[in-house]
């Protein structure tokens, strides 16, 4: 087990990120950096989601060296394509293995990214997942792009969900708010927020109940493209270029790849503030509500979370 576990530094505030790709092959050889840096800065959780096959054991294995991540399993509307004829087995197997793992990262996608994706076989797909997670009574975390009505349909058809929807880094309108919260949807907030004009998504974010608000970083995607006076610049891992590391190949593979536009975790400390200004909330304030509702939210039998009261 690693040292380096849940921090608890006084006088930090406490966050909470609900969705993250540390396994992501972009940072995963740095993720001991990333998730130091962190820890440090009051990050307490993080919630990684896996995307595909290929990702799941690496999911897997940084929920068993780290207690402060949350794993989570799922195949990715991109991934559907690449999908063995066993995938939903080992999806299966791999939740059933994992009983502190939650479900995702699923979902729908209509975007220029998903477009060659069949998108009936991405609601096969997702649908099956969908109904997994009900059937576990795990939280489930969705992708959903220019795919709100189809998604809607299908909830309606299947939920609610009483152990929640995460819809993360929801740029959805305020309008679909009240139908998917009474279904059980929580609504995650990232640095993709910054896309949506600033008036738009303020009425967005004081439409979502405040006992379904989170926020999340989607590292290393998601970086805010606005500035803001909480920014934790990606480490240096140059003195690391040599270091073999059970996430990645060896750390000069991040030297390989830029770092130009890569998010890590500790930089929730943006989102807050960004979601904060929108709601025109304290900090402080939005902080704990927020780690309240995931805590609450993650809190299901077998998780970490709910071990640690």
């Amino acid at each position: 087990m690693s040292g380096v576990g849940v921090a608890r530094q006084a006088g930090v505030v406490k966050i909470f990120d609900a969705h993250c790709h540390l396994q992501d092959r972009r940072i995963a050889s740095v993720a001991p950096q990333l998730i130091r840096t962190a820890l440090e800065s009051g990050v307490q959780r993080f919630v990684v989601n896996g995307v595909s096959e290929m990702d799941w054991h690496i999911v897997k294995q940084m929920g068993d060296e780290y207690p402060s991540i949350i794993p989570c399993f799922g195949l990715h509307p991109w991934y559907v394509n690449e999908r063995s004829p066993n995938w939903f087995k080992s999806l299966r197997e791999f939740l059933a293995e994992t009983p502190g793992a939650a479900v995702g990262e699923i979902g729908l996608d209509k975007g220029a990214h998903a477009k060659n994706i069949d998108f009936g076989e991405q609601v096969d797909v997702f649908r099956q997942q969908l109904e997994l997670a009900k059937v576990l009574e795990k939280p489930v975390s969705v992708h959903c792009l220019r795919a709100f009505g189809d998604l809607l349909e299908i909830m309606l058809s299947t939920g609610p969900f009483p152990a929640g929807v995460i819809l993360h880094s929801y740029i959805g309108s305020a309008e679909l708010v009240p139908g998917l919260a009474k279904l059980g949807s929580y609504f995650s907030f990232s640095g993709h927020l910054t896309s949506m004009k600033p008036e738009k998504a303020k009425k967005m974010l004081k439409s979502v109940p405040k006992d379904r608000i989170l926020i999340e970083t989607d590292a290393p995607d998601g970086l805010l493209s606005v500035k803001t006076s909480s920014s934790f610049p990606f480490p240096d891992v140059a003195s690391i270029a040599e270091t073999e590391n059970q996430f990645g190949d060896s750390a000069a593979e991040a030297t390989s790849l830029s770092k130009e536009g890569l998010n890590h975790p500790a930089n929730i400390h943006r989102v807050l503030k960004y979601v904060a200004t929108l709601l025109e909330m304290p900090e402080e304030e939005l902080a704990e509500l927020s780690f309240q509702n995931a805590t609450r939210l993650f809190s299901y039998p077998g998780s970490k979370v709910n071990s640690d009261g």
